[in-house]
């Protein structure tokens, strides 16, 4: 269907806050701004309510002190220059840290403080807290609380486990203990002492271990000491009863032995240690004999090594800047390949050098074994007495070089357990806090304000997006497909309240009508939405009907508005009361009771009767309430009716809502248009457009809605309005 356009004058009222709304659509901050000024009531008491919340809070809640001091861990020991790499990759080591934390923070070393006399501190600290600071004392369940945490251990730990903050600062290897009182004193009291208790821990845990080493090496150095005594005098007394006669050291015959036997016995050894050296060597191939023991001994092959190595470095070095193909890379590939070829030479010397060691030794064991038969042979029965004597010094000497070395070690032990301070120092203790570290008043008011303010603006976003209330025609238009015909102006005085608050006192039928004659804008919609209901018709006789989708949305006043407008222009009108159920028409106009349009449709009365003359048009009230409203409006006498009123130029049937009652609908198809009204932040759309719906259903056309009740300043009440094009072009 074609559409034209009827364009309204704004001069007579200009919307100055409308206006002002328009020319904020452009920024992107338009829309929302525009809803928080909507739902500005809820805004505010939202804003207010949470920020007298945060107000209140911050004079309720006690100050909380905090004293915090410092630990450093995973320092080196004293005396410990050369640190093994277990030490040094343990020393700021992220995890030890956390272990150190985790340590701290444990069941086992709280009950450690709590027995350097916490006890005491933590009840004061309680019935404190119970009373809120105050001299009076608590109750009898609040002492019975605090009095667990002094019978308790496992309910003191809890408590102390919530109070007390241990962190590491930064990636330093400093630890903070914290600890949070409503009293400093006790803050700083619970702080030293968890970090006493941590520190004892750490030299106790440490000194234990060596303590227990100390012991087993005196224990083992006892031993050793009785079993050296028992071996001297079990030697003594084998030589006097054998009369053994002694050289310088010992027996002529065990001297001379005992000389073969060392050098076959140094013999075998450089045997052993060359053929371990050859072997090494030859089993490990060209490229792993270059770790060989032997070969890392030769002093040419260190220096030919580094100078391998400062070529592959000069390589790694240029190889990322120059080609393979450049004479330097070429070069440098060239020393290195000659470098390990000389690497490679020196490994055969070294190799064939061991070999010549090896037959030496091998050559000079076979003449010492045959020496060493012919000295036995010459003192065999010597030999015997020597030997076991031999076997018995020898293991006195062994037990006197490990008697030696765990004297050594014991003492090395005790003098480290006595100067030990541990892998971990104090860096500083807790000091007594002068301020409280919360709640800090400008913060907090501030964290007030802008949860206030997020709160708030949540509260109203979420209102108005929630709120399908009909504001805007586009809306509507959007929902029905139905053109919005007018919007009425609200008629209340604005006022500062007025401005302020989205509700305002409701004026009565008689108030309104009397407001509207004399309100230029409210007549400049209303011509404008009488000429939307005569374009439609052309000039034949027009039955409009008049409803909406529930009670109070204006739908009475736009019908009385235009049957005045109508009058004005030289039009007889007729306005009907269809509502039979709830008439209001002879309340609300002073019309006074009379049998109305329920008895000309149970024929007690004609129609012409139950006109009542309201001064420039005709009304027909509904007469007395009645139940059977359906059965009357469904009655071939309404039909009769309807004919009956074409005598005039305009009639207006003022209908019950659709949503409570089908009289609307039923009428819908024997009315020529219906005029669908809405009213202004109070209708649901969703309720319009099932009304809207419903009357097409029933077979009704729907011309178009009339929001009623604008706010001005809210809404465009005077925009150009698109109106469809005549149905009778030539009437038109």
């Amino acid at each position: 269907m074609s559409m034209s356009l009827i364009a309204v004058d704004r001069a007579e009222r200009p919307p100055v806050r409308a206006a002002a709304q328009e020319s904020m659509r452009g920024s992107p901050l338009a829309a929302p701004l525009v809803r928080l000024w909507r739902r500005r009531a809820l805004f505010a008491t939202v804003f207010l309510l949470v920020l007298g919340l945060a107000i209140a809070a911050l004079k309720v809640i006690q100050p909380q002190y905090v004293a915090s001091g410092s630990v450093i861990v995973a320092e080196a020991e004293p005396g410990a220059h050369n640190a093994s790499m277990a030490w040094i990759q343990k020393i700021g080591d992220p995890a030890d840290i956390e272990s150190q934390i985790l340590v701290i923070r444990s069941p086992r070393l709280l009950r450690l403080a709590i027995d350097a006399g916490l006890t005491g501190p933590v009840l004061t600290e309680c019935r404190y807290a119970a009373s809120g600071g105050k001299p009076e004392p608590i109750s009898d369940k609040k002492e019975a609380a605090c009095q667990k945490l002094a019978t308790d251990r496992n309910a003191l730990v809890e408590y102390l486990q919530k109070r007390y903050t241990v962190i590491s600062s930064g990636r330093s290897r400093i630890i903070t203990i914290g600890y949070r009182s409503p009293l400093p004193e006790t803050a700083q009291t619970m702080a030293n002492a968890l970090i006493d208790a941590f520190l004892d821990d750490q030299r106790e845990a440490q000194a234990s271990s060596r303590k227990a080493a100390s012991d087993w090496l005196h224990t083992e150095i006892s031993q050793l000491d009785a079993s050296i005594r028992e071996d001297e005098t079990r030697i003594q007394t084998f030589r006097r009863r054998r009369g053994l006669l002694k050289g310088t050291n010992a027996p002529i015959s065990a001297e001379r032995l005992t000389s073969i036997s060392q050098q076959l016995a140094a013999a075998e050894a450089a045997k052993a240690d060359a053929a371990a050296r050859l072997g090494e060597i030859e089993t490990r191939g060209s490229r792993g004999a270059e770790t060989a023991p032997a070969v890392l001994a030769s002093p040419t092959i260190v220096s030919l090594k580094q100078q391998l190595s400062g070529v592959a470095a000069q390589l790694a070095n240029q190889g990322t800047s120059l080609g393979a193909n450049h004479p330097a890379i070429r070069a440098l590939t060239t020393e290195r390949a000659s470098l390990r070829e000389r690497i490679d030479l020196e490994i055969r010397n070294v190799a064939q050098g061991l070999r010549k060691s090896y037959d030496a030794s091998n050559a000079l064991a076979q003449a010492l074994r045959s020496q060493l038969e012919t000295a036995k042979t010459e003192a065999a029965a010597a030999m015997d007495d020597e030997a076991s004597i031999e076997g018995m010094v020898r293991n006195a000497e062994i037990k006197r070089t490990r008697y030696a070395d765990l004297v050594k070690r014991a003492g090395e032990l005790e003098t480290e357990r006595r100067i030990l301070t541990g892998s971990t120092r104090l860096v500083s203790l807790a000091e007594l806090p002068q301020e409280p570290f919360s709640p800090k008043p400008v913060p907090f008011l501030a964290g007030g304000l802008v949860l206030a303010g997020v709160l708030a603006a949540a509260a109203a976003l979420l209102r108005d997006y929630t709120d399908q209330r009909v504001r805007n025609p586009a809306q509507v238009m959007a929902g029905t497909g139905a053109p919005v015909f007018a919007q009425l102006p609200s008629l209340e005085a604005p006022g500062l309240v007025g401005r302020l608050s989205e509700r305002r006192r409701e004026l009565t039928l008689p108030e309104a009508l009397e407001r509207a004659r004399v309100d230029p804008a409210m007549q400049t919609v209303l011509r404008n939405l009488h000429a939307h209901l005569v374009l439609a018709g052309g000039g034949e006789s027009r039955t409009i009907l008049v409803t909406s989708s529930k009670p109070r949305e204006g739908k009475s006043f736009t019908a009385f508005a235009l049957a005045g407008v109508g009058t004005a222009s030289g039009r007889r009108v007729l306005v009907v009361e269809c509502d039979l159920r709830r008439p209001n028409f002879d309340a609300a106009l002073g019309l006074g009771r009379g049998p109305g349009l329920a008895g000309v449709l149970r024929g007690e009365v004609s129609p012409a009767e139950a006109v009542i003359s309201a001064g420039r048009y005709d009304v027909i009230p509904a007469g007395m309430p009645t139940s059977e409203s359906t059965d009357l409006l469904m009655s071939a006498r309404m039909a009769d009716f309807l004919r009956w009123t074409r005598r005039y130029d305009l009639i207006l049937l003022d209908t019950p809502p659709t949503s409570l009652l089908m009289d609307a609908s039923m009428l819908a198809r024997h009315a020529d248009g219906v005029l669908c009204c809405a009213r202004y932040g109070r209708s649901q759309l969703s309720d319009i457009v099932e009304a809207v719906t419903n009357l097409r259903q029933a077979g009704g056309v729907v011309l178009g809605v009339a929001m009623t009740m604008v706010r001005s300043g809210r809404q465009p009440t005077y925009d150009a309005i698109r109106l469809p094009e005549p149905r009778n072009a030539g009437a038109a």
